[in-house]
């Protein structure tokens, strides 16, 4: 898959978890189409390995890196791999998360909120807390992908929204904590987006259909609608942005 290389990130050093399928993947199609080396972490390594593939193929610097997000040791080890392997770290997206099933609270198993939490919140500290000390040394940006739920409730998926919520909270507290350093932490908050992930919860196009009717925009995002928002956040055109949240939502927040 031929891409045009761009400059806006030549030279730098991208890290992204849950590089491997979905908003992942094309966040790091995104940023290694702009000239970054990409540091493609995912759980399941064979499918970081196909992206890693498609970039190698573009002429494009990545490697793949196998990591559980909710181990910490696990993703400090991804981030000297990183270093190892560029000698530097300049942007790091933490996308990595998992969905769960609909249900009241009440209803929920409480080891679906061990593992929600696990992944999608905890999973967020462990990174930031392995990126930042090499962040801070030269300045840099962390763009963390949150959730429309990140901003308002959603009902049958408390332990994902409690978790996403918490993503928000952290984002603002680092950005507080490292703007010293030259470090831009944000998130990005998308809507529905048909990827492997939904596509289990909504399986039909009648239901896509129905969520399609839901933003004023008229449809859903698409992956590269989140990977766009991304790129910029990340770059130098994005200086003056730290400590917010940037919802990728079609205006379905607005109301």
């Amino acid at each position: 898959m031929k891409q045009k290389f761009h400059d806006r990130y030549s030279g730098k050093v991208a890290f992204v978890t849950g590089g491997g399928a979905g908003i992942g993947r094309e966040i790091c199609l995104r940023l290694a189409s702009e000239g970054a080396a990409i540091a493609i972490v995912d759980y399941d390594e064979a499918s970081a390995l196909n992206v890693v593939n498609l970039i190698l193929a573009s002429e494009g610097r990545a490697i793949a890196i196998g990591a559980d997000v909710s181990d910490f040791n696990a993703m400090s080890m991804a981030v000297c791999k990183t270093i190892e392997a560029f000698g530097q770290l300049d942007v790091a997206v933490n996308n990595a998360g998992i969905g769960g099933p609909f249900a009241p609270l009440a209803e929920q198993e409480i080891d679906t909120w061990s593992r929600v939490i696990a992944v999608n919140l905890t999973g967020v500290f462990n990174s930031m807390k392995a990126e930042l000390p090499f962040l801070s040394e030269n300045g840099g940006a962390v763009i963390n992908i949150a959730s429309i739920t990140s901003l308002v409730g959603v009902a049958g998926i408390s332990p994902y929204v409690a978790a996403k919520h918490g993503v928000l909270g952290l984002t603002r507290a680092a950005a507080l904590e490292y703007g010293k350093d030259s470090v831009r932490v944000t998130a990005v908050c998308p809507t529905f987006i048909r990827t492997a992930l939904t596509g289990s919860e909504f399986d039909t196009d009648t239901h896509w259909e129905a969520m399609d009717a839901l933003h004023p925009i008229g449809h859903c995002a698409k992956p590269s609608d989140v990977a766009a928002v991304v790129a910029f956040l990340g770059s130098d055109d994005a200086q003056m942005i730290t400590g917010c949240a940037y919802p990728v939502d079609g205006g379905i927040t607005a109301a």
